[in-house]
Parts: structure tokens; C-alpha cells; sequence
């Protein structure tokens, strides 16, 4: 709106010079990366709308959807005319955007320069392969009625067991979180992609003593209700792959 000067705008035309479109996100929980933006916007009490992205039945390749993103994938992030892709880019915006806590992102240069280090190399690390086994012990076996030849799935196993031993040699170490005393970014991602295995009904962090003692730390800084919130349709999926592979 144009405003002249020494023109007080009426309290009508006031109001829509300061209205602003809710901030919207493009999520199916089942995805980490959707699962990483939702508890991050939660905590932080970043109002949105959730908007529900069924990738399970295709939703992602609609006419609707394909309105919104031409990449087709989620989460995505529409804030006014603003649409924005990949979920570490969405997490960066909503902290600068919304002025978080340092700690998430921190503004020190070697803090931040650790976190994007982490999220870097998890995309091709743990999220390939936690992704991996996740597809091998649950959706494969849903959609064809069969298992993984046991050869497959133990060299995806072996490939997830040497990133979450690089995670904990390299990227904690004896820290409490990522970056030291605080949690980060880093850390809200790592914990989703690990969780992701855990739906199929694999404990990765079973025998890890000090990966376990971080994710516990990781939830508590979360928040239980936040996190199991995100998590809960693994829940029932995790009880699922139990029953089916224990007649």
C-alpha cells in the first residue's frame, strides 16, 4: 500500500498494511527431514499451518501439490508468496526469521561452521543409509510381501553401523550434544534420521551407551510430548514390522 506523506491510514487500511498470510509447511511425518522442521517450528513456538502431504499415496505428485512446489518433495515452507525447499535451507530461515535461541545456529563462526559440517556430511552418511535400511526392513517387504535377501540387509546394516560409529568418534565424541553444552541443529537432525531405522523395529541405539545417554539428552532439551508427537506413527509401525517378523 502506498502511503502519502503527512497521511495517517484509516484503522481498515491499517490493518491490512499489517496483516501477514500465516507461515504454511508441507509435511508427512513419516519423512525425517519433515520431522526435523515440525519439532524445530513446535518448540521454538513458531505459529504455522500444517499442511498434510500424504507421500504414502502419491499426494507429492498431484495437481495441487504441484502448485505449490515443482520439486515435488517435502517439507516445504510457504511464508506469504514466499516458497522455499529443502529442509536444512527451512530450518536456517526459521531461525534467522524468527530470531531463535543462538544455540540453535549459532552466530559464533566455528559453532556454526561445526553445524554445517554435520549436515553436510549426514546426507550422505547416515541418512542414506538409515533411509536404506528403513526401505529394506519395512516399506520393501510391505509392498512385495517379501524380505530383503539377508546378504542386502546386513551389508545396509554394516554401512548404518559405520556412520553412527563416525558420528560418535567424530562428531560427539564425549560432548553432550554436537557443538558442546548445547543443543543444535545438527543435533535435531541427527536424532530424527536415527529414529528412522527405529520405526522398522531396529534399536540402533541399543548396546551404545553414549549414544543412548545423548539421545536421551536430545529428547529431554526437545521435549517428551514434542518429540513423541512427531514420532508416533513409528510407533505403530515399528509394531507392525514386529508382528509380521515374529508369527
Amino acid at each position: 500500500m502506498r502511503i502519502r506523506r503527512g497521511r495517517i491510514p484509516s484503522s481498515s487500511s491499517w490493518t491490512h498494511f499489517t496483516a501477514k498470510m500465516p507461515l504454511e509447511l508441507y509435511l508427512d511425518l513419516h519423512s525425517q527431514p519433515c520431522r526435523s522442521v515440525f519439532i524445530f517450528a513446535k518448540i521454538n513456538k513458531i505459529p504455522f499451518e500444517f499442511k498434510s502431504v500424504d507421500l504414502s499415496t502419491g499426494e507429492q505428485y498431484g495437481d495441487e501439490f504441484g502448485k505449490v512446489s515443482i520439486i515435488r518433495k517435502v517439507p516445504v515452507l510457504k511464508d506469504g508468496d514466499f516458497i522455499l525447499t529443502e529442509s536444512i535451507a527451512i530450518l536456517q530461515y526459521l531461525a534467522a526469521n524468527h530470531h531463535t535461541p543462538d544455540h540453535w545456529y549459532p552466530a559464533d563462526l566455528q559453532k556454526r561452521a561445526r553445524v554445517d559440517e554435520f549436515l553436510s556430511w549426514q546426507h550422505t552418511n547416515i541418512r542414506t543409509h538409515g533411509s536404506k535400511v528403513f526401505w529394506f526392513r519395512g516399506v520393501i517387504p510391505a509392498v512385495t510381501g517379501a524380505p530383503v535377501p539377508k546378504e542386502k540387509m546386513d551389508a545396509a546394516v554394516e554401512d548404518l553401523n559405520v556412520s553412527l560409529k563416525t558420528f560418535e568418534e567424530k562428531f560427539l565424541q564425549s560432548r553432550p550434544f554436537i557443538i558442546g553444552e548445547k543443543i543444535s541443529l545438527a543435533d535435531l537432525v541427527a536424532i530424527v534420521e536415527m529414529m528412522q531405522p527405529v520405526g522398522t523395529g531396529l534399536d540402533v541405539f541399543q548396546d551404545r551407551p553414549a549414544l543412548n545417554a545423548w539421545r536421551d539428552r536430545v529428547k529431554k532439551e526437545i521435549g517428551v510430548e514434542v518429540f513423541d508427537e512427531a514420532h508416533k506413527s513409528f510407533i505403530h509401525l515399528s509394531e507392525c514390522v514386529s508382528l509380521e517378523s515374529n508369527p
